[in-house]
């Protein structure tokens, strides 16, 4: 067997919904040495992190850390270590992640119940009111900010609604963590579990997450020191969570004090969190979401600038990601192939009932930046007008501008 030649990507613009291209800063920092899993620089990084992360959140919570995984591995890591079999959930679904919230607590097991709401729109608060009064649910799970339709889903209320029924609220916060407002303390949110390669600017394969003292509490109480590292007197549950990967009083205890040999840490992806919170500290939390706010309102006014449709409720609408309903007698993909091969500009598709009917263009983290939306809407028009579609010349563009110059 011939072995491959090296490793060398093409070069491209990633405007999609995530990944997008991670700041080279990020990449630096994972290039730098590794070193031992207790290493004094190690630990310290690690309790870094903590720290960097509480700031991101917006929180006190003392377990605030990095679930080594995809942001998927997150989520399933968050639900797997508070359900058990029969427990109750309830899941406001208004797109692809809403259902994913849904898939993973039935595996562990819980009774789930749904709110639905058309994709494109947010779940009202009554109808999650009237619903949480009749489940009575030991978890709320709700999606932030979801792709696969582009809308927030506004938390007004859910701490509240939570706290009369003694309901932890869940957060998917994996595509608006950094780029959209998220205030875990003050909007009552027990765990958030986030990732690194949207608005936080890394790659994929680290998830952001953090615990209320009352979500701890939960976890503890099903804690199940594994054998092999088990000290004497330590927890052994009747009903333990049902994974040890996922198993966050383990994952709690590493982080802490004790340092527990549960796994050994992503030094490299530990590295990229790291550098991904400080780059957003350093900017400023308030200033980081400003400019998402900006580029994704001039990537919008630019796509409509173009003659195109803007998909979902712009009311609420995530600032880092923008849905364009793909028009009339347009072929999606053969857009976003000739985007891809004669530009190297990648924008996204989506999924279930949109798509082939909508694309979503992404604003975030490094490439939330003016150059990045006007190269992209540029890139539009042409690849559009070789369609045969017909539209303003420079309408695009022309809108983007007029947005940075109001902004200026």
């Amino acid at each position: 067997m011939t072995l491959p030649g090296p490793l060398n990507p093409p070069s491209r613009l990633l405007m999609g919904p995530g990944p997008i291209n991670a700041d080279p800063r990020v990449l630096r920092a994972m290039s730098t040495p590794l070193v031992g899993q207790y290493d004094p620089f190690m630990t310290r990084s690690m309790n870094e992190v903590m720290e960097l992360y509480r700031r991101v959140f917006v929180t006190g919570n003392r377990q605030t850390l990095l679930i080594d995984s995809t942001a998927r591995g997150g989520i399933e890591a968050a639900l797997v270590s508070v359900l058990e079999p029969g427990d109750k959930v309830l899941v406001p679904v208004m797109g692809r992640f809403g259902h994913l919230l849904v898939e993973i607590a039935q595996r562990c097991g819980a009774e789930v119940h749904t709110v639905e709401a058309p994709w494109g729109q947010v779940a009202p608060y009554e109808l999650i009111a009237d619903a949480m009064a009749k489940v009575q649910p030991k978890v709320l799970a709700v999606v932030h900010g979801d792709t696969s339709t582009t809308v927030v889903q506004p938390f007004d209320g859910l701490g509240e609604l939570c706290d009369r029924y003694g309901t932890l609220l869940y957060a998917d916060v994996t595509a608006s963590i950094g780029g959209n407002e998220f205030l875990t303390d003050a909007w009552g949110v027990d765990i958030a579990t986030g990732g690194l390669q949207k608005c936080l600017g890394g790659p994929s394969g680290s998830a952001p997450a953090t615990f209320s003292a009352r979500a701890e509490g939960i976890i503890n109480a099903r804690k199940s020191i594994e054998a092999g590292i088990r000290d004497e007197g330590d927890a052994v549950a009747a009903h333990p969570i049902r994974s040890n990967y996922f198993d966050m009083s383990m994952v709690f205890d590493y982080w802490s004090e004790r340092r527990l040999n549960h796994h050994t840490e992503a030094t490299t992806m530990l590295y990229a969190a790291r550098e991904s919170a400080r780059i957003v500290l350093e900017e400023g939390l308030g200033a980081f979401q400003a400019r998402h706010a900006l580029h994704g309102r001039a990537m919008m006014e630019g796509v409509r600038g173009l003659g195109l449709e803007v998909f979902g409720d712009v009311e609420h609408k995530m600032t880092n990601v923008v849905g364009v309903v793909i028009p009339e007698g347009v072929h999606g993909e053969a857009v976003r192939t000739r985007m891809l091969e004669d530009f190297g500009i990648e924008i996204g598709t989506s999924f279930g009932p949109l798509a082939g009917k909508v694309w979503r263009i992404g604003t975030m983290g490094y490439n939330a930046r003016q150059d990045a939306v006007l190269t992209t809407l540029a890139a539009l028009e042409a690849v559009l007008r070789r369609e045969g579609f017909g539209l303003p010349a420079g309408g695009g563009v022309d809108e983007a501008y007029r947005v940075y110059a109001e902004a200026a």
